[in-house]
């Protein structure tokens, strides 16, 4: 048998190991999902409505 005579006996173990780092991935993701949404939503401020839209306004990206 050689190579393949353990591969019943550590089955089990590879396949909890895959599914740790499969969860791990998706963990990952929800993370930076969610850290880019709360980016966004701190980010989303609207200009006031009553004050005209200026040239400045829309070139200047530091002045919120």
């Amino acid at each position: 048998m050689g190579i393949h005579y353990d591969y019943k006996s550590t089955r089990g173990d590879k396949a909890m190991k895959k599914e740790a780092k499969r969860k791990a991935r998706i963990e990952q993701r929800r993370a930076r999902k969610n850290n880019i949404t709360s980016k966004n939503e701190q980010q989303e401020v609207m200009h006031d409505i009553n004050k005209p839209i200026t040239l400045e306004d829309l070139t200047n990206p530091d002045k919120k």
